[in-house]
């Protein structure tokens, strides 16, 4: 096995699969100079300054200085530099395909048709004013750790209560930042993963219970609560845990059934992204993306700000130049609304993405929509929109992983799987998360916290097909029940994070 990737015969880089140490032949006659670190690139060939440096047969860069082959390509003499893509709207799209033989998995299938893989009932807040309170309240139902008694005991088909609790709601505009707000809470209300779910408000918030339930047009199974009008914290306490306790039975008298793979809607994320990303973990997902779609299932693309600069890929396979039209139209907001904000796109690769071997956005980017695989685009959704179409698809959010997840979650998806090539301990409930790594070394390391290891690839024991047909049959298992390792820590409460925009007043 090579020392090092490949990816492209027109890359005028290759990545390390480990510490290249100095002398190591990366091409014919083309020797490291220098010592390249484990998923950094490595210059076969000279570059001029301001020429393209292309990895994936892509350009990630411009040269801002003489680059000698054999020598490391980091931040250091790489940048961004001005590109004109071929938007060439639709011209790879092509059917859907169908597989030869249909999957399942054991899912809970709620009164109005839709299939959950988990059962939890929720605490909502409409602003930070009463996240106290409901932690209060989920609390009365948390399992002991110390003398092991469970409130939940006798209800084992519920997976827990839970309160997702945010720093908003108030001191906001009533624009679209209240919308938003709003679209994100009434998409987790009405989530099929919760049976029943309690919304507590203050009472003299911005975002009043009232106005909010009526809007977002919540159903029976939503009880809300304003602090101020049932006397303050004990009574709403109280009150709240008696409607939790009336309905647990109700929420136990479920079970699980086969359901077809076709009602997953899972969430697509990255997370501590490495130079590994987007050679095994995100591919692999791509695979395992395009074996879910081809059973008529759902995946979601998100994170706006990293998929800049590889957008023209995705509207090659648009399924009309209206939806390609739509993804544009967001790269364009997100310029300007950087610039407004005195940043840039590029200042997205993290001091961690930039360790793994990552250098400009242009890279993460390529690497990050992997996970999409290969079928069409065939809508993109705002932030926390209900996803209702079948396929592949991409919802506007921000890069930063709760941030995107949470808005994922609110449009629908009910289970998640998270690429990470430094590690992640990132959780996502009431939607169970897997995680998949980009490495053996870090997989070993992180073992408990790390579902999948993708590493694999990059060591030669599995192709990138048979890595993603793991990674599937892995959907199907932790959509009917099996624990993934996030959950066996109980993780995904306090990374509930809604999209914060405009003035905090």
């Amino acid at each position: 096995m090579s020392a090092f990737i490949r990816l492209n015969d027109s890359d005028g880089v290759v990545i390390a699969r480990s510490t290249l140490q100095t002398g190591v032949e990366i091409a014919p006659g083309v020797l490291t100079t220098e010592r390249i670190p484990a998923g950094h690139k490595a210059a076969v060939r000279a570059h001029a300054m301001g020429e393209a440096v292309r990895r994936y047969g892509q350009v990630i860069g411009i040269a801002t200085q003489p680059i000698a082959a054999g020598t490391h390509v980091h931040t250091h003499n790489i940048g961004m530099g001005d590109y004109d893509h071929d938007y060439a709207w639709g011209v790879d799209s092509k059917p859907t395909p169908h597989a030869n033989q249909a999957r399942s998995f054991m899912g809970i299938r709620r009164p109005d048709g839709r299939i959950a893989t988990r059962n939890y009932i929720g605490i909502l807040t409409s602003v930070n004013c009463s996240a106290h309170v409901a932690g209060l309240v989920a609390d009365q139902f948390r399992r002991n750790p110390f003398t092991g008694a469970d409130p939940l005991s006798d209800y084992p088909n519920v997976d827990g209560v839970i309160a997702l609790t945010h720093k908003t709601g108030c001191g906001m505009t009533d624009g679209e930042p209240l919308r938003l707000l709003r679209r994100t809470l009434g998409g987790y209300a009405r989530h099929v993963n919760f049976s029943h779910v309690v919304v507590l408000g203050l009472g003299c918030e911005v975002n009043q219970l009232g106005s909010m339930m009526t809007e977002i047009g919540l159903a029976e199974r939503v009880r809300n609560m304003d602090i101020q009008t049932m006397g303050g914290t004990r009574k709403t306490v109280e009150a709240a845990v008696a409607f939790v306790r009336e309905v647990l039975a109700e929420a136990n008298a479920i079970h699980r059934e086969p359901c077809p793979a076709s009602e997953l809607t899972v969430a697509l994320q990255c997370g501590g992204s490495d130079g590994y990303s987007g050679v095994s973990a995100n591919p692999a997902l791509g695979i395992a993306s395009d074996l879910l779609v081809a059973q008529g299932g759902t995946v979601i693309l998100s994170e706006t700000p990293e998929t800049y600069g590889a957008e023209h890929l995705l509207t090659r396979r648009a399924r009309s130049r209206e939806v390609g039209e739509k993804l544009v139209g967001l790269m364009r907001w997100w310029e300007e609304y950087t610039a407004r904000e005195g940043a840039e796109m590029n200042a997205n690769p993290s001091p961690g993405n930039k360790a793994g071997g990552l250098t400009t956005i242009l890279e993460k980017s390529l690497g990050a929509m992997a996970k999409a695989g290969s079928t069409d685009l065939v809508e993109v959704y705002r932030y926390a929109e209900p996803v209702t179409a079948k396929g592949f698809v991409f919802m506007d959010t921000p890069g930063y992983d709760p941030v995107a997840a949470t808005g994922q979650v609110a449009g629908g998806a009910n289970l998640v799987c998270f690429t990470t090539g430094r590690g992640s301990v990132f959780g996502c409930k009431p939607s169970p998360s897997i995680k998949l790594a980009t490495n053996t070394p870090m997989y070993t390391r992180m073992v408990d916290d790390m579902d999948i290891n993708c590493g694999t690839i990059l060591d030669g024991e599995e192709t990138l097909q048979d890595c993603g047909a793991r990674i599937f049959d892995s959907m199907l298992r932790v959509a009917s029940g099996e624990k993934s390792k996030s959950e066996a820590f109980d993780a995904g409460g306090p990374e509930f994070a809604p999209w914060v925009i405009g003035a905090t007043m």
